[in-house]
């Protein structure tokens, strides 16, 4: 079975202190859930039409695994703390 990555792109950073109480939840709720940080932070460098902003890059061992990871009732905690704190979006793919 492939392994699942979650790429999440910040467009913009509305309260800061409503992204670090999402933060403080999300993270231990995604690694009880079966996630592995790869990556986290502004992009080292862009090219084309690339933004510089904060990205995200998860691993999961499935595609399933990382819908659960989402719509667990920890996780749907930490999106709550998140509120309109940042414009963003997740993207689930499966990986090759």
């Amino acid at each position: 079975m492939p392994k699942a990555y979650w790429v999440s792109a910040y467009r913009a950073v509305n309260d800061s202190d409503k992204l670090a109480a999402y933060a403080k939840l999300a993270g231990p709720a995604l690694t009880a859930n079966g996630a592995r940080f790869l990556a986290r932070g502004e992009p080292s460098k862009v090219y084309e039409l690339g933004l510089m902003q904060r990205t995200v890059l998860i691993e999961f061992d499935s595609v399933e695994q990382a819908i659960a990871a989402h719509d667990s009732p920890e996780y749907q905690a930490a999106l709550a703390a998140l509120g309109d704190g940042a414009d963003r979006e997740i993207r689930i793919i499966e990986g090759v």
